[in-house]
């Protein structure tokens, strides 16, 4: 069996798109996706891409992803990786494709000089946190994700201007 990390291409945004609604549909979220798959692509592949993401093959098949970018951390005036979403078909788990892509992600942030690599997972996922846990990493128990979005987000971006 052999694994193998690559980059995405322009040509990999149906792959992707797909991986990503099999994420959905594991995390029971398959009603939260809402892409237009080529605003997708213009937002990764175009002249500004927000995100990037790495292609994991088992045996030359693609079987999972990772979608990443960079955030900052003030307090120690570096960049950082913010890893977005991992997944790995059901079939290909086991094969160490989740950790190639990790350690990727983490050679990635060492040769960008960046302070860390975080992500944020649901909290019933015991799978996922103890495969994390076995990688060195520890949960943030004492943040709070916050989150604006939809009407609420349109709101607080309607009063940008306005003194308090």
């Amino acid at each position: 069996m052999t694994v193998t990390i690559r980059p995405a291409t322009p040509a990999d945004l149906p792959l992707i798109a797909d991986l990503i609604r099999a994420l959905a549909d594991y995390e029971k979220l398959a009603d939260a996706v809402r892409f237009d798959e080529a605003v997708l692509g213009a937002k990764l592949f175009g002249a500004r891409p927000y995100a990037e993401v790495i292609i994991g093959e088992v045996d030359g098949a693609a079987q999972g992803f990772a979608l990443f970018f960079h955030n900052f951390s003030t307090f120690e005036g570096r960049p950082g990786i913010y890893l977005e979403d991992l997944f790995v078909r059901p079939e290909a788990r086991g094969s160490g494709l989740g950790k190639a892509l990790l350690s990727q992600l983490a050679a990635l942030a060492v040769e960008r000089d960046c302070a860390r690599l975080e992500w944020s997972v649901l909290d019933w996922n015991e799978p996922a946190i103890g495969f994390y846990r076995k990688l060195g990493a520890r949960l943030m128990d004492e943040w709070t994700v916050m989150r604006v979005d939809g009407a609420a987000l349109e709101r607080l971006g309607a009063g940008a201007g306005e003194s308090a």
